[in-house]
């Protein structure tokens, strides 16, 4: 489906589309009365918006300033050992930014804070990310997964168990602020062809668009993973692809986002 969706070849015709709305989004915070966030819902469950212009270009110049002389190869989370460590399924370089490195990185922090409500001292540095010709980043999840027990059942009763997904716990365990439980994926150039993010399971292609932004939540409210929101970037195919990705995580978000009253929430 990965592969279908990004040579264009699937599309997918979602049921709901009817319900999807655009709406201008200040959140009652002063950083937004002025100048609303630009919301479009693209899917309900998950969740999953997009922000149009919703970082300037000036901004984007400060950022890619600073972040070009740091690039260096892109790294992913080590999901046993929670080390940074380099993968065949991702190429591309990447830098990390944090919000001393200059005062447009925190700006566009507080931003992300205004538009999702969501408290970003426990949030990870932005991470600048580059994609030349080919580059690509192979279907992931952005939390880290538990072990998830499947019953296989005759007449009702158990005949066997497997387990799906492999444990994952110490993936941000150097971080000590919980699990990934939403992403900001600003894209911070056009791109001629290719470097569409698509989420094979649900079918949703969405192309870079320069200052624009998707949101979506990791995680539920009870701290399950939302395994819809497995995603890729297809391979650039011309041009050159600039995202940055801002990673929000659980702790600091209690009064934010509570737990629902349910136990499935």
């Amino acid at each position: 489906m990965y592969e279908r969706l990004c040579r264009g070849e699937h599309t997918h015709d979602y049921k709901d589309k009817h319900k999807l709305v655009c709406r201008y989004k200040t959140n009652n915070d002063p950083l937004l009365l002025i100048n609303p966030a630009k919301e479009e819902e693209i899917y309900l469950d998950p969740y999953l918006v997009a922000y149009h212009n919703v970082i300037s270009d000036y901004e984007l110049a400060v950022i890619k300033s600073i972040a070009t002389p740091k690039l260096g190869r892109a790294t992913v989370h080590n999901a046993k050992t929670g080390k940074l460590e380099f993968a065949h399924y991702r190429v591309s370089k990447s830098a990390w930014l944090r919000p001393d490195d200059d005062i447009v990185i925190e700006r566009v922090n507080k931003r992300i804070s205004a538009v999702t409500k969501l408290e970003m001292d426990t949030a990870e540095d932005l991470q600048i990310a580059n994609y030349g010709i080919g580059g690509h980043y192979e279907p992931h999840f952005d939390f880290a997964r538990k072990p998830n027990s499947v019953l296989g059942q005759v007449n009702g009763n158990r005949i066997a168990t497997f387990l799906v997904y492999k444990e994952e716990s110490n993936a941000f365990k150097g971080l000590n602020t919980g699990n990934r439980i939403a992403t900001w994926l600003s894209y911070m150039s056009d791109v001629e062809a290719g470097g569409a993010t698509v989420f094979p399971y649900i079918g949703v292609k969405i192309f870079p668009k320069r200052g624009m932004a998707a949101f979506w939540y990791n995680l539920y409210k009870n701290g399950d993973g939302i395994y819809d929101t497995r995603h890729a970037a297809c391979p650039v195919l011309v041009g050159t692809k600039w995202v940055s990705n801002k990673w929000i995580h659980e702790r600091g978000q209690e009064f934010r986002r509570p737990c629902g009253l349910k136990a499935d929430d």
